[in-house]
């Protein structure tokens, strides 16, 4: 048997990535999103709210936690939105947000069900509101995966280990 062939047999062959392709339509769905997403990274002006349109899209540098530390080009994008509002987040238009968490909050109105808020929480205590008729979100995977330089790391609520 050559070296070649010893090669090829010792590497378990390996099947190709699928992008990551996710539908929301309740806040279940819509917290497996939010692991997907802990830790990308964006700018201000990857947030688009299309009024007319009643979408919000954003645009996204997604870190794989279920590839090994990569990341990806990813798109985010809500359905039925009426309103969008900010919080404490950086306003220049480069600056870097990193995403935490995604949260629903349903309107308590049981007239009003099934709309609500989605807070995006971001690193630094900023966050964006989303209000929407009903919970319509999509996300998306758009390029090959790429190694990332850094594996993102969270501090214990700023407690230390005795």
């Amino acid at each position: 048997m050559s070296i070649e062939a010893q090669t090829l047999e010792a590497e378990p062959a390996r099947a190709p990535i699928e992008p990551l392709r996710l539908l929301a339509e309740d806040a279940d769905d819509l917290q497996i999103i939010s692991a997907a997403l802990q830790d990308a990274i964006m700018r201000p002006v990857d947030i688009v709210w299309e009024r007319s349109a009643r979408t919000l899209t954003l645009a996204l540098s997604r870190f794989c936690w279920e590839c090994g530390g990569t990341r990806v080009m990813a798109a985010m994008q809500f359905g039925d939105v009426t309103a969008v509002k900010s919080r404490r987040l950086h306003r220049s238009p480069d600056a870097a947000l990193e995403l935490l968490a995604i949260d629903f909050m349903p309107d308590e109105d049981p007239e009003a069900a099934p709309g609500g808020r989605v807070i995006l929480m971001f690193a630094g205590g900023g966050d964006l509101r989303i209000d929407v008729e009903c919970l319509d979100a999509v996300l998306t995977d758009l390029s090959e995966r790429w190694p990332a330089r850094l594996a993102p790391t969270h501090a214990a609520d700023g407690l230390e280990a005795e």
